[in-house]
């Protein structure tokens, strides 16, 4: 009874964030199409609050079913000779450490800009130069193709590093071809109002 509870636990954590990254990468798609600072500030917000009010609790839930299944049901550091298992453990421990610190920093940066432009209408630099950062763009759109290879792994559960090394490149690529597209697409700070 506790691993079907922990593995249902385990089911919404993942729900949770997928969900939330997609309202995230939607928003920050709407942030990139509006000049409108209060478009623009509308967007970053919703950016703040999926990532804080989906992800985040997502995450956690996450960390904490997982912990405790892997603790309990894999014997703890022996999923180290699971392929599949030590691979969803490492990707979700990257992708939390960088969820936390360079994309997180990120869309706060973002969303200080936007209330600016708001209020003084002053800040258009400051965009431009924000969002010409490379990085941080990159590691926004690495985080959905990673979660898909993190589900994928759990789901398929191959018994070699292959698997894991493939769809670790093709997350890679997808990412990086996102953020060249994107970059192309809505140039930092250029005149669009488009709609989704």
């Amino acid at each position: 009874m506790t691993y079907s509870i922990l593995k249902f636990a385990h089911v919404i954590g993942t729900v949770l964030i997928g969900g939330g990254l997609i309202g995230v990468w939607l928003s920050d798609l709407r942030s990139r199409q509006v000049d409108d600072p209060a478009l623009f500030a509308e967007a970053t917000r919703n950016i703040a609050l999926f990532y804080n009010g989906i992800v985040v609790p997502g995450a956690l839930l996450l960390l904490v079913s997982g912990a405790w299944m892997t603790t309990v049901f894999y014997g703890g550091w022996g999923f180290l000779d699971i392929p599949w298992l030590a691979g969803m453990i490492l990707l979700f421990a990257l992708e939390f450490i960088e969820g936390n610190t360079i994309t997180r920093i990120y869309f706060m940066r973002l969303k200080r800009i936007a209330f600016e432009r708001l209020v003084s209408g002053q800040s258009e630099e400051k965009l431009k130069r924000e969002r010409g950062r490379s990085l941080p763009a990159f590691t926004h759109f690495l985080d959905l193709p990673v979660l898909v290879l993190i589900i994928a792994l759990g789901v398929i559960r191959p018994e070699t590093w292959g698997f894991f090394f493939t769809g670790l490149m093709i997350a890679f690529g997808v990412a990086f071809g996102l953020t060249v597209c994107m970059r192309r697409l809505y140039p930092a700070g250029a005149k669009s109002s488009g709609a989704l």
